[in-house]
């Protein structure tokens, strides 16, 4: 089993990623919820993603990802740990006919909430749902929080889920002007589900074959959270 998050740079283009891959811990967050399908294809899509920002995480503390909606899913949440342990789940009507995001959601709105013990009180950011997919909604997010172009490539399956994550840093262009366009064209091959089998090292090389890349130590994911009574 291969519960992972992995950072890398692609160092001739200054443009940095990460790759995400969860198997058990999916497996386990499913168990006993017998969601439909396209309901647990969001909530798939939003735990590779937290888990995403979740590693970035430099203090002890929590990130919470929440999208609430008045579609037939009302809520979907996440919860990564610094130590990347992650949980979460959905509410949602039993019987679900609609499969894209806007008609499973609705109107609704974004909320990231960050609980670190050496803040006087949490972060909280709160934004409309902007996009046709989860990667669209969290892309412009990206653009407003961190205003980086970004890109994000999910999959989901019953049984792993896989997530790509690049953004373009600010020297990127004068690097090589070409550089993002590529980069989004390689990283949009990625939609196979053949990748599941591969290391992130193995992944990473097919797709950029040409690029130089620094890949970085390989985070383990966790799947449960510690229980906070007082909360």
């Amino acid at each position: 089993m291969s519960n992972y998050v992995q950072r890398f740079l692609l160092e001739n283009l200054d443009i940095r990623g990460a790759v995400v891959h969860l198997d058990s811990v999916w497996q386990a967050m499913l168990t006993g919820r017998h969601y439909p399908q396209p309901v647990s294809q969001l909530l798939g899509e939003m735990s590779a993603v937290t888990l995403l920002l979740g590693e970035n995480l430099k203090q002890t503390g929590r990130l919470t990802i929440q999208l609430n909606g008045s579609g037939p899913v009302s809520m979907l949440v996440i919860v990564c740990t610094d130590t990347l342990h992650v949980r979460g789940m959905a509410k949602c009507e039993q019987t679900i006919t609609a499969q894209t995001a806007p008609d499973l959601l609705g109107d609704g709105r974004l909320v990231i909430t960050l609980d670190m013990p050496s803040m006087r009180e949490c972060y909280q950011s709160i934004v409309p749902l902007d996009g046709d997919n989860i990667a669209e909604i969290f892309e412009h997010y990206f653009r407003q929080s961190e205003q980086l172009p970004s890109r994000l490539f999910l999959i989901t399956t019953d049984n792993a889920i896989f997530g790509l994550l690049l953004q373009k840093l600010p020297a990127a262009d004068q690097k090589d002007p070409d550089g993002w366009p590529r980069a989004e064209a390689l990283a949009a091959t990625v939609h196979d589900h053949s990748l599941f089998d591969l290391t992130a090292e193995e992944i990473l090389t097919r797709l950029f074959y040409e690029e130089t890349i620094r890949i970085y130590d390989a985070q383990t994911v966790q799947y449960g959270c510690h229980e906070d009574p007082a909360k």
